[in-house]
C-alpha cells in the first residue's frame, strides 16, 4: 500500500472526523455523521496498520478517532462528583425500596421472640435445656452486664461491628435463596427470647432491656434492613414481573451492593455506640437517648430522602450509562 497515496485520497475524510471530534456540541446531524466518520476511519486505520504497520498517518488517524470516542463514550466522572449523587439518591433511594419488607422483618423478629421468652418463661424444662442453674445465674448477674465493659471501647467497637458485619453479609449473599433469610431471622429473634428469659429468670429483666436500648434499636434494624434486601434479590427472581430473571437479578443485585454500603455505615454506627455509650455511667435516658436520635437519623434518611429520590425516578440502580446494555440483543 502508497500510504502517501492512501493518505491522500482519504484526508478530506479525516479532517471532517477531526472536525466533528472536536465539536462541543454537535447537533443531530453532526452526531450521525460523526459516527459514520468514526466507523470509515476504524476501517481505514485498520488497513494501514495490517499491511504497513505503524506510521504518521495512522498515529494522526488513531489521534481523531480517539477523540472521536471521547465523544460517544465520554470521560468517568470525578469520584468527588459521584460521591454526593450517591448518598443524596442512589442509597436512600436502595433503603426506601425495602422500607416495607425491613418493617416486617422487624415485627416477625419481635413477635418471635416475644414468643420464645414467653415459652421459656411458662415451662422451666426449656431454661434447663440452655444449661445448669449456676450457668445460667452467671450470665443473668454477671456476664450480660460484664460483657460490654470487657474490652477497650475501640477494640469492642470493631468486634460487634465485625460480628454483625458477618451476620448482614450472610443475608445479602444467601438470601437469593429464600430460606436462609429465615432462618438468620429465627436464629437472632430465638437468641433475644430466651436470653430475655434467663434474665428475667433472675430479677433482671429490667437491665436486658436497658444495656440493649442504646445500641440496639439501629444495629438489630440494620440486621432487618439487610435481611430485607436478601428477600429482594430472592424476590427479583421468584417474580421478576415484566424484565427477564436476568434482567431483574441484575438490576436488583446493583441496588443491593448501594444497600450494602448502607448497612457498613449503620453497623458502625451502631457499633460505636455500642461501644463507647452503653458502657458509660451516663443515666439511662441520656444513653437510650443516644441510641433512638441514631435510629431516627436513619429512618429520616430511609423514609424521607429517599421518598424524595424516589419520586425522582431513582431505584438504588447505577444509572443508563454506568450500567451498561440492559439486554444483549442482535444487530
Amino acid at each position: 500500500m502508497d500510504l502517501d497515496a492512501y493518505a491522500a485520497d482519504h484526508s478530506e475524510e479525516w479532517d471532517r472526523l477531526d472536525r466533528l471530534a472536536r465539536t462541543r456540541r454537535p447537533s443531530g446531524p453532526e452526531a450521525d455523521a460523526l459516527l459514520d466518520a468514526y466507523r470509515a476511519g476504524s476501517g481505514q486505520l485498520a488497513a494501514m496498520t495490517s499491511t504497513s504497520g505503524e506510521s504518521p498517518h495512522a498515529a494522526r488517524l488513531s489521534l481523531s478517532l480517539a477523540r472521536a470516542r471521547l465523544r460517544f463514550t465520554s470521560t468517568p466522572r470525578n469520584v468527588l462528583e459521584q460521591l454526593p449523587a450517591f448518598f443524596v439518591a442512589q442509597l436512600p433511594a436502595a433503603l426506601y425500596r425495602v422500607r416495607w419488607t425491613s418493617l416486617a422483618v422487624t415485627a416477625a423478629t419481635m413477635l418471635i421472640g416475644l414468643a420464645y421468652g414467653l415459652w421459656a418463661m411458662s415451662e422451666p424444662q426449656v431454661l434447663a435445656n440452655l444449661g445448669d442453674e449456676e450457668m445460667r445465674r452467671q450470665l443473668a448477674e454477671e456476664e450480660f452486664v460484664g460483657y460490654y465493659s470487657e474490652y477497650s471501647p475501640s477494640a469492642f467497637t470493631g468486634q460487634v461491628w465485625t460480628n454483625n458485619a458477618w451476620i448482614a453479609a450472610q443475608c445479602v449473599a444467601f438470601g437469593i435463596t429464600g430460606l436462609w433469610v429465615p432462618y438468620v431471622i429465627l436464629q437472632n429473634a430465638m437468641n433475644l427470647g430466651l436470653t430475655g428469659a434467663v434474665m428475667a429468670e433472675h430479677d433482671r429483666l429490667d437491665l436486658f432491656f436497658l444495656f440493649i436500648a442504646p445500641h440496639g434499636q439501629l444495629e438489630l434494624y440494620a440486621i432487618f434492613v439487610a435481611a430485607a434486601g436478601g428477600l429482594m434479590i430472592f424476590w427479583a427472581w421468584v417474580a421478576p414481573g415484566a424484565r427477564s430473571r436476568g434482567e431483574a437479578l441484575a438490576q436488583d443485585g446493583r441496588a443491593l451492593f448501594a444497600l450494602v454500603v448502607g448497612l457498613i455505615l449503620m453497623l458502625l454506627l451502631s457499633g460505636v455506640v455500642e461501644g463507647f455509650v452503653t458502657r458509660q455511667d451516663w443515666p439511662w435516658p441520656i444513653k437510650i437517648g443516644i441510641g433512638t436520635v441514631a435510629l431516627g437519623a436513619v429512618l429520616a434518611y430511609q423514609w424521607v430522602l429517599g421518598r424524595r429520590a424516589a419520586l425522582a425516578g431513582e431505584t438504588g440502580d447505577l444509572d443508563e450509562f454506568e450500567a451498561g446494555a440492559r439486554r444483549l440483543v442482535a444487530g
